[in-house]
């Protein structure tokens, strides 16, 4: 089936100028600069928002990403009110991402689209929930919450009368597949599953899965990057598993912390935001920097010239990348590692694998339209069916249903 291009007029502002506040012109290798390749199942333009507008607005209606708001980013929804989850963090990566995409003079609209789409196949316990259910999906092809994403937009929501899934534009499912890299270099864990879900995916959309992403998706990528980086030290200073005085030891905030107002503050709430925010700013600086520069460098004339370049062009200093990785190493050791985290995390994996091996032995077990859905099927699809059915479980509905199977269930805590 052929695409149909769906256009929205793009901005005449020329390449190169710098940004003044609330400016909104765009250059000219912004995705949007051209009509979009459309989508798999045509549909008339709509009269008030652009295509890429649309595929924000449809992610935002969509079940699964109402259900974030349940799901663990680093704690579990009853660890306390303030902490990340799922929705609040893909919030701050689209914020993140709009305002590197204006100072870049990308379209903000994709930008945000991509990265509220970002983790939607999340499973319930953020990193823990998908170890869990990749183990136990093995023998059936594994999971990655990347491939889930794409499963949900194509397939798994399932609200409108002519398609399944969210017949997002091409330019938006080629940021959601590509946003980490192309998966045909074969970099990331579950490229290989993102490859075989792609090939069960109706074959009129030629993603070009070697080829770069557009620049939007990989601010979409950075953008998660500053977001989880900043908002897990704050969310760690707050649970107590970290202390101010032990991001000395990191030198990428060694100089933020040693700044006299931010050093003598006796509030401990107002210094811990006063250092995220401060990071965040310092980041995102960083990052706009860089890409400028990458961008003269390259001069692309047009958006294709980002995706057939050698290396990304938004990304962080050398200099920056360094410090983050220093940070990371941190995070791992001192917090991500940590005895209570990792004691509840135990034990969320234990829920997950409880549950898909109850589900695959007693598909009656799920609700009625998932029962209906499994009669027939192989142990192959069968298999897939109950994980589609535990990745979307929030935390709060997946111990609800683990104690209605279990005579126990792990307190996690």
């Amino acid at each position: 089936m052929p695409l149909q291009p769906e256009h929205a007029p793009p901005s005449e502002a020329g390449y190169g100028a710098e940004l003044a506040p609330g400016e909104r012109s765009l250059g000219p290798y912004a995705a949007s600069r051209v009509a979009s390749r459309g989508r798999l199942h045509p549909e008339p333009p709509c009269p008030t928002r652009s295509p890429f507008q649309r595929d924000r607005d449809r992610i935002l209606h969509s079940t699964a990403f109402r259900r974030l708001s349940y799901k663990t980013q680093m704690f579990l929804f009853h660890e306390g009110d303030h902490y990340r989850t799922r929705l609040t963090h893909s919030l701050e990566v689209a914020q993140i991402s709009r305002t590197i995409a204006r100072q870049l003079r990308l379209d903000e609209d994709l930008a945000e689209a991509l990265a509220l789409a970002h983790d939607l196949g999340h499973p319930p316990f953020g990193h823990a929930g998908e170890r869990a259910l990749n183990e136990v999906m093995d023998r059936w092809g594994g999971f990655d919450h990347n491939v889930q994403s794409f499963r949900i937009v194509t397939r798994l929501e399932r609200r409108y009368r002519s398609f399944d899934g969210l017949n997002l534009t091409w330019e938006s499912l080629e940021g959601l597949v590509k946003h980490n890299g192309p998966p045909a270099r074969g970099r990331a864990a579950g490229d290989q599953a993102l490859i075989k879900a792609l090939a069960d995916f109706d074959g009129g959309m030629d993603l070009a899965l070697d080829r770069l992403a557009s620049a939007e998706a990989q601010v979409a990528a950075l953008a998660d990057d500053i977001a989880w980086h900043t908002h897990d030290i704050d969310d760690g200073l707050r649970a107590g598993l970290i202390a101010a005085e032990d991001l000395v030891e990191v030198p990428l905030l060694q100089s933020l912390l040693a700044a006299q107002d931010l050093n003598g503050e006796d509030d401990q709430a107002r210094r811990i935001y006063e250092l995220v925010r401060r990071l965040i700013t310092q980041l995102i600086a960083d990052a706009v920097a860089q890409s400028r520069t990458r961008l003269a460098r390259l001069a692309p004339r047009n958006a294709d010239d980002i995706r057939a370049a050698g290396a990304p062009v938004v990304a962080f200093s050398d200099a920056m990348a360094a410090a983050l990785d220093q940070l990371r190493t941190f995070l791992y050791a001192r917090l991500y590692r940590h005895a209570r985290v990792m004691r509840v995390m135990e034990g969320a994996e234990a829920v997950v694998r409880d549950l898909v091996g109850r589900y695959l032995a007693e598909p009656a077990a799920m609700p009625a339209p998932w029962q209906d859905e499994a009669r027939g099927l192989d142990e192959q699809h069968r298999a897939r069916l109950v994980a589609d059915y535990v990745a979307g479980m929030t935390d709060r509905y997946a111990l609800a249903e683990h104690r209605r199977l279990f005579d126990a269930t792990p307190e996690l805590r």
